[in-house]
């Protein structure tokens, strides 16, 4: 009796090892499984990554030609806001702001070596509308009077409403990108930009706008 129990008791331990085994191979396989699924959805995830940065990238160099092209073209423009106007406080804002926009340019060529790029214009067509804004202000108002004064100094500002628009959110994007030494020119320009649009509400407000108020007076 003893004999046989001991013998059911050996198959049984030969049995056990061969199940345990079994189920030991299935677990390993599927963790192997799930392993690889992980790994190739990580990789996916990487890749998508990589094409996101890339096509943001392109986005960022591409408005960066655009603001390159906007400046040069501020550049051949401010003179000749400087001749159409009469006070002389908003002749010497568009002279001072012109020297800063030459510095604007030279800027963001530093910005494009930083991003071991061309510095390249591609053309702005907001910032043409805007600059034939400003030339159709002058033809259609009288020289020498306060009037065109008060023209000039809104196409101004909206020039300026439109690069401080478009510098806040480049330099903020530059510093999504980790491009932190981009980030800082822009952010300069920014500033700029800024003060430039409180100097025409300056001269507007404390004596431009009264002018051309008194001019209506006139001709009535």
């Amino acid at each position: 009796m003893a004999l046989k129990n001991s013998t059911a008791a050996k198959r049984t331990s030969t049995k056990s090892p061969s199940k345990s085994s079994d189920t030991s191979i299935l677990h390993l396989d599927t963790i192997l499984s799930t392993a690889k699924k992980t790994i190739q959805n990580t990789f996916n995830d990487n890749e998508y990554a990589k094409t996101t940065d890339t096509l943001l990238e392109k986005l960022f160099v591409d408005s960066l030609k655009d603001m390159y092209w906007a400046e040069k073209q501020l550049v051949k423009t401010l003179p000749k806001m400087k001749k159409a106007a009469t006070s002389p406080k908003l002749q010497k804002a568009f002279q001072d702001h012109l020297k800063q926009t030459e510095t604007h340019v030279v800027r963001l060529e530093k910005a494009f070596a930083a991003l071991d790029e061309k510095p390249r214009a591609k053309k702005c067509e907001a910032m043409e509308g805007l600059v034939a804004e400003g030339k159709t202000i002058i033809s259609e108002t009288d020289s020498g009077t306060a009037t065109r004064d008060v023209g000039l100094i809104l196409a101004a500002q909206k020039v300026e409403h439109y690069e401080i628009a478009s510098y806040g959110g480049l330099a903020q994007l530059a510093r999504t990108l980790g491009k932190a030494k981009v980030a800082q020119i822009l952010e300069s320009i920014l500033k700029e930009e800024k003060e430039a649009d409180m100097l025409l509400t300056q001269i507007a407000e404390t004596g431009v706008n009264y002018q051309s108020s008194t001019e209506d007076e006139d001709d009535a």
